[in-house]
């Protein structure tokens, strides 16, 4: 796959998917630099930690050339962030305010967005025919079906899907601009990982589990080693030919 001693950004990397992504980079012995509000412990000598967080608008631009300048041009990126405001849970229809909204909007989508564009800039300055890809989501191309959460604790995200439905076409869009310069980049539409509930410790509700593995041809939902492993297909030169695409890895999901 020819990805030994490539250069990796990733953001979110201590998270739910991106620790799993940064296990399969290690595997293939890459130099990976984690991204991430909190330091976690650190076991493989490729790996460096740096603070870094997505949602700091202020200093986002100073932070991303201080890192350019220590650790150089990245040859591959990954953004797996998920930063959200701390009334993200009721981001639904009924009690959404116009400010949360507004500023989830902000620090997810327009932090993907900046990123993806500086970290292209930096790769066509320094020549780097490089890779990048960021997560996505099913409700970035399918509206949310509100039947699998009846009887349960969770509800609809108006700005989860403003936000995912965004950088569908924004991945389409970036490629465009940038494959001139042989970067490439593109997304992994996923759909429902099993883990933690965002913005709490608490696990999926078991029925809202059962309502959507229900409606998936597979029969249950990603685990974050699915989502992890099409990643390292995206950046690997397998996918040497593939840019502005949204990968859909969803067991199914958005098939019927």
């Amino acid at each position: 796959m020819h990805l030994e001693n490539k250069k990796v950004f990733i953001f979110g990397g201590f998270g739910l998917i991106g620790s799993k992504i940064v296990k399969l980079l290690n595997d293939h012995k890459c130099k990976v630099i984690i991204l991430d509000k909190k330091k976690k412990k650190i076991t493989n000598k490729n790996n460096v930690f740096v603070c870094f967080d997505v949602s700091n608008f202020v200093n986002i631009e100073s932070n991303f050339t201080k890192l350019t300048k220590k650790f150089g041009c990245p040859d591959i990126v990954i953004n797996c962030s998920y930063p959200a405001t701390l009334d993200w849970n009721i981001n639904n229809f009924d009690k959404v305010s116009l400010k949360s909204m507004r500023e989830n909007i902000d620090i997810h989508m327009n932090s993907y967005a900046w990123i993806a564009k500086m970290s292209a800039e930096v790769m066509k300055k320094r020549r780097v025919r490089g890779s990048i890809v960021m997560l996505n989501s099913i409700y970035g191309i399918q509206g949310q079906d509100l039947s699998i959460y009846k009887n349960t604790n969770l509800r609809e995200n108006i700005s989860y899907s403003l936000i995912k439905g965004g950088l569908v076409n924004f991945t389409k869009q970036i490629a465009s601009f940038y494959g001139k310069s042989g970067i490439r980049v593109n997304s992994i539409v996923a759909g429902g990982v099993a883990g933690h509930v965002k913005g709490s410790i608490k696990k999926q509700d078991k029925i809202f589990i059962k309502n959507y593995s229900a409606k998936v041809p597979l029969g249950r939902l990603a685990t974050p080693e699915d989502i992890a492993k099409p990643v390292i297909f995206l950046i690997s030169d397998y996918a040497s030919y593939i840019t502005g695409t949204n990968l859909i890895v969803d067991g199914g999901w958005s098939a019927i």
